[in-house]
């Protein structure tokens, strides 16, 4: 396979996952409402899982995402961490005006934390990224690392697009979009909490 065909495929299934609807996107869309660059950093916390996730699974060990003990431990504790932010950002609708200082959070630590506590994003490196990377390797160390970057920048640009786009949103709608907005994430990110702990807890012979 040419190798700028081989990018193109890269670039449009990182797309295809980084565009899916889920608690990574729920959190920019929150923190945008603060800060146009909060995608950015969501992004950094981000890489700092995937780069060396990439790496293990470049060297040969992304076969312990598949273990069903490993996946039952992240979707528990992954979904506890949701369930922890939804709250947090029900809490925030309540406020009177939603600023900076409001929310703590690092978006750097929130999008480690969002990376290493979801075991969906852990199973398609464990698949479909782990195919990338093997196909990667036929183009020696630079078609490595050429994909480990390209799909890194596609998480960055799409999360960078939300923030900004969240903040200019709040900015010209005012206070009453941005608690609309905070609700609607809180709302969603307990419903991806609880569908963490349950796939957890079937994963402990519990449903």
């Amino acid at each position: 396979m040419p190798f700028l065909l081989f990018l193109s495929e890269i670039i449009l299934i990182s797309l295809s996952g980084v565009m899916s609807p889920g608690p990574m996107t729920t959190v920019t869309v929150g923190k945008g409402n603060i800060s146009p660059h909060a995608g950015a950093w969501i992004a950094v916390g981000h890489g700092i899982v995937e780069f060396p996730l990439m790496v293990a699974i470049f060297l040969g060990i992304g076969y312990l995402f598949d273990l069903p003990y490993v996946q039952t431990a992240i979707a528990l504790v992954g979904g506890a961490f949701l369930l922890w932010m939804g709250i947090g950002m029900l809490r925030s609708t309540r406020q009177a005006e939603i600023e900076a200082t409001q929310d703590t959070r690092s978006p750097i630590l929130v999008g480690i934390l969002l990376s290493a506590g979801n075991p969906y994003f852990l199973i398609w490196w464990a698949t479909v990224g782990a195919t990338l990377v093997l196909r990667s390797v036929t183009f020696g160390i630079l078609g490595f690392v050429t994909f480990a970057l390209a799909h890194w920048l596609c998480d960055f640009v799409w999360s960078y697009l939300l923030s900004a786009m969240a903040f200019k949103g709040g900015e010209f709608f005012g206070r009453r979009f941005q608690q609309g907005i905070f609700a609607l994430c809180g709302v969603l990110l307990i419903f991806f909490s609880g569908k963490l702990i349950l796939d957890g807890l079937h994963g402990l012979g519990i449903s």
